[in-house]
């Protein structure tokens, strides 16, 4: 019997054609776990899906990658939507994947976890970068839709609460596919030409896709950089979007926004009031204090009667004068008896009130006092001093002290 032979190509091309008429296999979901997954230059998606019996080679092109809302990682439970087919040049089928959802969660929801466990990594949440907003802002910039309700909300409030300050809107679509380059953009604007010294941006609620312009990237990057500080706004109270997490304050409303962003004109005149009234108390304290001070000085003697005041000083100099002059008197007589007494000592001591008596001095050629007949020889000049003039004489004889006398 003689057989067909045909080349191997052939053989992928006719398993491809059994494949794509195959009405099952042209139209598949299919749940697994990713592995090997791995994005190539050319933007196409390649990866494994698997059980605990098997695993499907898959692939997605880069025209239907771009649709994912979030980002597929390995391990992950997905399902998968598309076809089986072999691709002819390896003879290997596989799974060419158009749509790509996570299994258990919605697709918005993992999007939303990964962005903001990538940003929280990042430090676009620290609370260390949270902008002060200013007490009184002068001009306030609103980002938001110019035909949406949120926009009229905020400007009843914001003339209700605080008329002096300026609004200045920044329309944007906040919803759909162009919506967070329009806000990104917008808040950027602000930022270079300094419209405004406060930004809130937001819109009203809605569905997780409505809100979702405001879990974008590029919306929370451009509220980190802003310099201006931002308000984010966006939805009823319990929706959270990764805008509130970036922004310097989140309120939970528009109106609350609003209510957040200004103070309240009331409030400021009570406060303007009460200190009005602190400072009157102040000044009539003052005026109180100094009448009093005042009287007290109008009271004294030296104003009522400013020659009494000199006279008093008169007789008080006077007095003093008296004083000082009696002390000066004492002062010199006691200098005066100590002078005395000086004099009278010295002179008691003085060698004339010796001569004076009869005795003399003698002295040798130098000037030593001779005390003793023993100190001087026969022959010797010496020098008498008497009470009245001195003599010079010469030793002739020499008599020593009779002890036994």
């Amino acid at each position: 019997m003689e057989q067909n032979i045909i080349a191997v190509s052939q053989v992928n091309e006719y398993i491809k054609f059994l494949l794509d008429r195959d009405e099952l296999l042209g139209n598949l979901c299919v749940r697994g776990e990713i592995s090997n997954y791995k994005v190539y230059p050319s933007g196409h998606h390649y990866f494994t899906l698997k059980d605990a019996e098997g695993a499907l080679r898959c692939v997605m092109f880069r025209s239907s990658a771009q649709r994912l809302r979030f980002r597929p990682e390995n391990g992950m439970q997905v399902i998968a939507y598309g076809r089986v087919t072999v691709f002819p040049r390896d003879g290997a089928y596989q799974l060419y994947c158009s749509a790509l959802t996570a299994d258990g969660a919605g697709d918005l929801y993992v999007a939303f976890e990964q962005l903001k466990e990538k940003l929280s990594k990042e430090g676009l949440f620290d609370p260390a970068h949270k902008r002060p907003l200013p007490k009184y802002p002068q001009t306030i910039a609103i980002i938001t839709s110019a035909a949406g309700a949120a926009i009229m909300d905020m400007l009843r409030i914001l003339g209700k609460r605080y008329p002096l300050t300026k609004i200045k809107l920044l329309p944007v679509r906040v919803q759909g596919a162009e919506a967070p380059a329009e806000i990104a953009g917008a808040i950027r604007y602000a930022n270079r030409y300094r419209v405004a010294d406060l930004i809130i941006t937001g819109r009203g609620g809605g569905s997780m896709e409505d809100l979702w312009a405001f879990n974008d990237e590029r919306v929370a990057r451009a509220i980190f950089d802003s310099e201006i500080p931002v308000i984010s706004a966006v939805g009823h109270e319990p929706d959270v979007t990764i805008s509130d997490y970036v922004a310097d304050l989140r309120a939970a409303t528009p109106s609350n926004a609003a209510e957040l962003a200004v103070p309240d004109q009331q409030e400021l005149r009570k406060k303007l009031s009460m200190m009005q009234a602190s400072m009157e108390q102040s000044v009539q304290k003052t005026l109180k204090l100094s009448r009093q001070r005042l009287t007290g000085l109008a009271e004294k003697r030296a104003l009522q009667s400013p020659l009494n005041y000199v006279e008093d000083r008169r007789v008080l100099l006077d007095f003093l004068s008296t004083r000082l002059h009696a002390a000066g008197q004492k002062m010199l007589h006691e200098k005066k008896q100590r002078f005395v007494r000086l004099t009278a000592a010295l002179d008691a001591m003085s060698p004339l009130k010796v001569l004076s008596r009869g005795y003399s001095m003698v002295t040798d050629e130098a000037g030593t006092l001779v005390t003793s007949a023993d100190t001087v020889e026969p022959g010797q000049r010496i020098h008498v001093s008497l009470r009245s003039g001195s003599l010079t004489a010469q030793v002739t004889q020499i008599q020593e002290e009779d002890r036994h006398a």
